[in-house]
C-alpha cells in the first residue's frame, strides 16, 4: 500500500507538472499578443464632422528649374484637374508664394535661351486660386510652401525632397553624388527644421535594369539606415509620375518597413506626380484625410501618415508577386480612382469600406496574405486571428486596384508592446569614408555615365 501511495504521488506530481507546463506555454502565447496601430485612427469618416479627402502632390516642377512649363501654367493646370494642394519643389530652389519669383538659380538660365516662359501668378490669380473663385471652381487649392528637391546638380538622381523650409534656405545647396549626397541633404534639411523623404529611390538604384536590387540587403540597409538616422526623414516615394523608373519601389518599401520597425520607426509612403509638363499632373498623387485643407494640417498629416498613395500608371509587376497583374494606364481618363471610405480597427481585425475598386489585397512582411473581390462595394474585414503566423508580422498594409488606378494605404504596425531596439550607427572605416567621398564627386558620376554609354 505504501508503494502504491508513493507511485500515486509521483504520478499526480507528473500530471501537475505537465499542467503547469501547459499553463506556462499558454501564458507565453498571451504575452506575445499585439495591437494593430491604425494610422487613420483619428479620421472622422462619416457625419456632419466628416473629414475631407484632399488630393494633391508634394513634388512638382516649373521652368524656374528644369520643367517645360511655367509656374503659372503648372499651378493652373493642377487646379483645373481638381487638386486640393500643391507643392512646387523645383530642383535646388525653395518654394515661395506663387505670386513671387523664387531664387533665380544660374543653372537654369538656359530656360530663357530655349525660349521657355518663366512666369509666376499675379496676386489676383493667386488669391483666387487659394479661395476657389478662379474660374468659379468653388473650392481652393492650398500652396505648400518651402519645398525644395535637393542635390540639383547631381548626375546620379540621388534626390531628396525637403519641405517647410525657410524661403532663404537651400537655394545654394549644390549637393554631392550618390550615398554622400543623400546623407548631406537629409542632414541639411533636419538642421534647418524641415521634413524630408527620399524621392524615387528606384531611379538611383536603376532597378529597371535589375529589379531584384530592391530586395538586396545592401540597398535596404542603406536607405533604412538613413531613415533611422534622421528623425525628420519620414519615408520614401513609392509612386512617382508614370513610374517609368520606379515600378518596384513598393517592394523596396516593404523591405524598409521590416528593417526599420524593430527600431520603432515607421516608413511613410508618398506618391507624387514629379511633373515637368501638364500631361503628367494626373499620373500619381496622394489623398490626405484632413479636417481642413490647410498647410499646417498637411504638415501634420505627412507625419501621422493619415493619407493614401495613388497612381494612374504602373506597368505589370511580377516581383515578389504583389502586382499589378496587368498594366495600369488611365492618366487623364477621368475614371474615378479607387478609394477607402472607412477604416476601423478592432482587436486583431481591420475593416475597410471601398469605392470605385475591383480588388483589395492585403500585404504583410512583403507577401500578399489575402485578396478580396470588392467590385460590389461594401465593407470587408481582415481577421488576423485567421491568418497562420500573423503574430510574426511586423505590419500589414492594404492596396486597392480599380479601373482608375492603384491606391495604397499606409502600414498598420503590429505592436507587441516590447521596447524597440536602440539604433546605433555602424562604425565606418577610413577606407569606407574615402570611397564614399570619392563616389560623391562629379568625377566619379561622369565616369559611371560614360561607362553606361
Amino acid at each position: 500500500m505504501k508503494n502504491f501511495k508513493k507511485a500515486l504521488c509521483i504520478m499526480l506530481s507528473v500530471i501537475l507538472c505537465l499542467q503547469l507546463g501547459t499553463i506556462g506555454f499558454a501564458a507565453g502565447e498571451t504575452s506575445s499578443d499585439y495591437t494593430i496601430v491604425n494610422p487613420y485612427a483619428d479620421v472622422v469618416w462619416e457625419g456632419d464632422d466628416a473629414w475631407g479627402a484632399y488630393k494633391g502632390s508634394l513634388h512638382s516642377h516649373t521652368t524656374y528649374s528644369d520643367a517645360n512649363y511655367s509656374l503659372e501654367v503648372m499651378v493652373k493646370e493642377a487646379y483645373a484637374r481638381g487638386f486640393d494642394f500643391l507643392a512646387i519643389a523645383d530642383h535646388g530652389i525653395t518654394g515661395v508664394d506663387w505670386d513671387e519669383a523664387p531664387f533665380k538659380h544660374p543653372l537654369y538660365l538656359y530656360q530663357h535661351l530655349l525660349g521657355y516662359e518663366v512666369k509666376h501668378l499675379t496676386t489676383e490669380e493667386y488669391e483666387a486660386i487659394k479661395n476657389g473663385t478662379y474660374n468659379d471652381r468653388g473650392y481652393g487649392m492650398t500652396p505648400v510652401l518651402g519645398a525644395n528637391e535637393f542635390n540639383n546638380l547631381s548626375l546620379s538622381k540621388n534626390h531628396v525632397n525637403g519641405h517647410f523650409l525657410p524661403s532663404n534656405v537651400g537655394n545654394t545647396f549644390a549637393g554631392a553624388e550618390n550615398e554622400k549626397g543623400f546623407d548631406d541633404a537629409l542632414a541639411f534639411i533636419e538642421e534647418n527644421g524641415g521634413l524630408s523623404y527620399i524621392n524615387h529611390p528606384g531611379d538611383w538604384l536603376d532597378s529597371n535594369s535589375n529589379p531584384d536590387i530592391v530586395n538586396d540587403a545592401a540597398s535596404v540597409s542603406f536607405f533604412g539606415d538613413l531613415i533611422l538616422k534622421y528623425d525628420s526623414c519620414l519615408g520614401i516615394e513609392i509612386l512617382n509620375e508614370r513610374n517609368g523608373t520606379t515600378g518596384y519601389d513598393r517592394v523596396l518599401w516593404d523591405n524598409l518597413l521590416m528593417y526599420t520597425l524593430p527600431y520603432g520607426k515607421n516608413v511613410i509612403a508618398f506618391s507624387n506626380n514629379d511633373t515637368h509638363w501638364p500631361e503628367t499632373i494626373d499620373s500619381s498623387f496622394s489623398v490626405f484625410m484632413m479636417e481642413e485643407n490647410t498647410s499646417d494640417e498637411i504638415k501634420e498629416t505627412m507625419q501621422t501618415g493619415a493619407f493614401f498613395a495613388v497612381t494612374r500608371r504602373l506597368r505589370e509587376n511580377t516581383l515578389n508577386e504583389i502586382g499589378p497583374y496587368a498594366e495600369i494606364d488611365c492618366v487623364d481618363s477621368g475614371i474615378p480612382y479607387p478609394m477607402f471610405t472607412n477604416i476601423a480597427v478592432e482587436g486583431h481585425s481591420v475593416s475597410v469600406s471601398t469605392t470605385d475598386s475591383t480588388m483589395l489585397q492585403w500585404i504583410a512582411n512583403g507577401k500578399v496574405i489575402k485578396t478580396v473581390d470588392v467590385s460590389n462595394g461594401g465593407s470587408y474585414t481582415l481577421n488576423l486571428d485567421e491568418i497562420v503566423g500573423a503574430e510574426n508580422f511586423a505590419y500589414i498594409r492594404a492596396e486597392l486596384f480599380g479601373e482608375g488606378g492603384l491606391t495604397c494605404s499606409q502600414a498598420f504596425v503590429l505592436d507587441d508592446g516590447s521596447e524597440p531596439a536602440e539604433y546605433e550607427e555602424r562604425e565606418v572605416s577610413f577606407i569606407e569614408k574615402f570611397i564614399t567621398f570619392f563616389k560623391g564627386t562629379k568625377l566619379w558620376a561622369i565616369i559611371i555615365e560614360i561607362t553606361r554609354l
